[in-house]
C-alpha cells in the first residue's frame, strides 16, 4: 500500500510514550479487560500469544518512540485520514448525512477506555462511549509473526474494520442490535455478534475500494494480505490455533471464509448498501 506522503489525520491520541504501561503479560486486570471488553467489542488473541513472557513489568517515566514505532503512527495517522476521507464522502453521497469522524488512540501493553481497562492481548476494539478505536501495534507483530498475516494493507484492514463499527455506531446499527443481544439467548446473541462484525468486515472493504479509487494506492498483493488477514482473526481459525475443537456456536467474529466474503463484497461494490449482514440473515 502506497502512503508515505499523504495527509495524516489530527485524530490520533499517542499514549505508546506515557509511562506506567504494562508490559509483558496481562495480569489480573488485563484478563479482566478480556473478558469484560474484548467478548464485545474486541479479539481475544491470548491464545495466540500464549508463548510471550507473562511477568508483568512497569514502565518508569516516558519511554521514547523507536523508528519503527514512530513509523507505524504515521502509517495509522494516514489509514486514519483516508478513512475520514471517504467515509465523509460516503456519508454525503449514499447516506445523506454527516460523518464525524472517531479517535484513534494507540497504546502499548495497557490503557483506560470508555468501556474500561484496554489490554493488548484482547486485540483491536471500538468503545462506542468515548467514541475511539484503540490499538496497540504489537498487534500487526503478532498477526505478522503468529497468525500469519503481514504486509500494510493487512493492517489498514484492522483499522478500517474498527472504523466500520464507527459507522455502526453513527448509523444506531451498533446500539440497536447490541439491545438485541442482552435480550436473547448465549447462542442467538453469539449469532447477532457475529452479522455486526461481518457487516464491519464489509465497511472496512467499502472504504478499501474507495481507496483505491482516491489514490490507486493498493496492488493485488495488497488485498491478497488483507482477505489473508480476515481469514487469520476468524473464529475458526483462532480456535485451531489455540489446540480447540471448531465451535459454530460460540463464534462471535465469524470464520474465515465469513470474513474474507463480506470484505471482498464491499471491496467489489463500494457499496454501503451491499453490507447488510442482518437482511441476509434473514433479520
Amino acid at each position: 500500500m502506497e502512503w508515505r506522503g499523504r495527509r495524516g489525520s489530527g485524530n490520533i491520541d499517542d499514549r505508546r510514550g506515557m509511562s506506567g504501561g504494562a508490559v509483558g503479560g496481562i495480569g489480573l486486570v488485563g484478563t479482566l479487560a478480556i473478558l469484560a471488553v474484548g467478548y464485545f467489542f474486541g479479539i481475544d488473541i491470548s491464545p495466540i500469544v500464549a508463548g510471550m513472557e507473562q511477568q508483568s513489568q512497569q514502565t518508569e517515566g516516558p519511554v521514547e518512540l523507536t523508528p519503527e514505532q514512530k513509523q507505524e503512527g504515521e502509517f495509522m495517522s494516514v489509514v486514519l485520514g483516508s478513512t475520514e476521507q471517504v467515509w465523509d464522502q460516503i456519508f454525503k453521497t449514499q447516506l445523506n448525512e454527516t460523518y464525524t469522524p472517531p479517535v484513534l488512540v494507540l497504546y502499548s501493553g495497557m490503557t483506560q477506555s470508555g468501556c474500561g481497562g484496554a489490554s493488548a492481548m484482547m486485540g483491536p476494539f471500538y468503545c462506542p462511549v468515548d467514541k475511539k478505536l484503540y490499538l496497540d501495534t504489537d498487534f500487526f507483530k503478532t498477526m505478522r509473526d503468529k497468525m500469519g498475516a503481514g504486509g500494510d494493507f493487512a493492517a489498514a484492514y484492522v483499522v478500517a474494520h474498527e472504523v466500520g463499527h464507527h459507522v455502526q455506531d453513527l448509523m444506531g446499527t451498533l446500539n440497536k442490535w447490541n439491545a438485541v443481544r442482552q435480550r436473547a439467548s448465549e447462542q442467538d446473541s453469539n449469532a447477532i455478534s457475529v452479522l455486526i462484525e461481518l457487516q464491519a468486515d464489509c465497511y472496512a472493504g467499502v472504504w478499501g475500494n474507495h481507496e483505491q479509487q482516491n489514490f490507486q494506492s493498493l496492488t493485488e498483493q495488497d488485498v491478497r494480505d488483507a482477505v489473508n488477514a480476515a481469514a487469520a482473526v476468524g473464529d475458526d481459525t483462532l480456535q485451531k490455533a489455540a489446540g480447540r475443537s471448531v465451535n459454530v456456536d460460540s463464534f462471535t467474529h465469524g470464520s474465515a471464509a465469513q470474513r474474507q466474503e463480506w470484505f471482498m463484497r464491499g471491496f467489489k461494490s463500494g457499496e454501503v448498501g451491499q453490507c447488510d449482514t442482518f437482511k441476509a440473515a434473514g433479520l
